[in-house]
């Protein structure tokens, strides 16, 4: 008997297993991995039981192009309701006149707003991929950087933080029709009042992508863009802990273009399996366990930043406002990728990623970025962020010793047994 036979995620699962029982095991070896292993990539996290139930249920049948009381099909009555849970539920969370549930990632999210305010040409400004960006804000071999003239904006070279005052300087400059807030890899506070009286100035749209920061901003950890923002974009799945998909919100009087922009301009049918599972997220995000945990997420990630500098680590800005991290690994000699690879050996899980004025290329990158939402989620705290500070400092202060690595290995199991992933799912 296999290791991944002992495993029962659902009663359904077990059709499955019979069915199909190569995809059952990978399914089953994908849970043991993620119970095993730190998870400390940013933009990853663990999603509800209720809301892994709710992705896995007979709403995925349903064709349901348009909008609740609006469809091109029948049969809609209870995928109308689930919808409106959901639009409700993401407007009141976030204090939004209006919010579209319907785009299935982040990207065509983002797709939806730059379609719904732009034509083909505009000029766009959005943060470098390589300073904290994303590569829908206008990179090269994105849409975004394809369809529009682009602009980007960086991080000051001292501190490492945007500098709204050249920002300032940069948007009189340039004109853009819309500037992009928002990142993948900054650690830091917004400042949106400023960057709405920045666009004012201008007159040009202000759309802020906070795909990474939805839960810490529905907790109340972080400012809210809603009251400042033109349109705000987001994933459900990063530290909002929900289903794999996007939505967008915006103020009542831009509501037609944006869900005209959606469907029929960008996507066909919904997927209504993924709304139900938004929709529960967002109640989930409305709990005082939930605040609590969004302000335990950003306590350890100042802790394990925190631990790290003592052990000699270059943090970025010297540190974290948020979820997330990101280390230079320049002063340890060693490149972005060959960290990644053997924290991953030793049961760490990061991702390399560039740092700011990087002179190595993305692939190999002087950097690897660091995330405690997943962490979080299984319960850790700050006692576990300094041990986990020390075994990654053990590891990389030891590259190449695979003795270490594998001692190391031996310590995360033991810290991912005392905190199980899903518990339920054993036999």
């Amino acid at each position: 008997m296999t290791e991944s036979s002992k495993l029962n995620i659902s009663d359904d699962f077990e059709y499955l297993k019979k069915t199909d029982p190569d995809v059952a095991e990978a399914i089953l070896l994908e849970l043991l991995r993620q119970d095993s292993q730190l998870e400390m990539i940013a933009s990853e996290n663990f999603a509800s039981r209720a809301v892994l139930a709710a992705l896995a249920n007979v709403m995925q049948n349903k064709y349901a192009e348009g909008y609740p009381g609006k469809r091109y099909y029948g049969g809609c009555s209870e995928v109308d309701k689930v919808e409106e849970m959901a639009r409700e539920r993401a407007m009141s969370l976030f204090s939004a006149e209006h919010a579209n549930v319907q785009p299935h990632s982040g990207t065509q999210a983002n797709m939806t707003a730059y379609m719904a305010f732009l034509s083909p040409g505009d000029k766009i400004m959005g943060m470098s991929l390589s300073h904290g960006g994303h590569l829908s804000h206008g990179h090269p071999v994105n849409f975004s950087g394809k369809l529009f003239e682009v602009v980007h904006y960086t991080v000051d070279p001292d501190t490492k933080m945007l500098n709204y005052d050249t920002i300032e300087e940069q948007v009189l400059k340039e004109k853009p029709k819309m500037f992009v807030a928002g990142a993948s890899a900054y650690p830091r506070f917004w400042d949106f009042k400023r960057l709405r009286a920045i666009c004012d100035q201008v007159g040009c749209f202000l759309m802020m992508d906070m795909a990474h920061v939805a839960g810490l901003i529905a907790a109340g950890v972080h400012d809210n863009p809603t009251p400042f923002a033109d349109i705000v974009t987001s994933t459900t799945h990063k530290t909002l802990r929900g289903p794999r998909g996007g939505f967008v919100l915006c103020r009542e009087e831009f509501r037609d273009q944006i869900d005209k922009t959606n469907f029929p301009g960008t996507q066909g049918g919904p997927f209504m399996h993924a709304i139900a599972a938004k929709a529960v997220c967002f109640k989930e995000a409305m709990t005082e366990e939930f605040k609590a945990y969004q302000k335990q997420v950003v306590a350890n990630a100042q802790q394990l930043a925190k631990s790290l500098v003592e052990r000699g680590f270059d943090i970025v800005s010297g540190g974290t406002d948020n979820h997330l991290f990101l280390v230079d690994l320049t002063n340890k000699g060693m490149s972005g990728k060959k960290a990644e690879r053997a924290l991953e050996k030793a049961g760490i899980t990061v991702n390399k990623n560039t740092v700011p004025f990087d002179q190595k290329s993305p692939f190999v990158t002087s950097g690897i970025r660091v995330g405690t939402p997943a962490l979080t989620t299984r319960g850790m705290k700050e006692s576990e962020m300094e041990k986990i500070a020390d075994m990654m400092s053990r590891v990389l202060d030891n590259l190449g010793d695979d003795e270490m690595g594998k001692k190391v290995k031996k310590e995360t199991k033991a810290l991912c047994e005392a905190f199980p992933l899903y518990p339920e799912y054993k036999r």
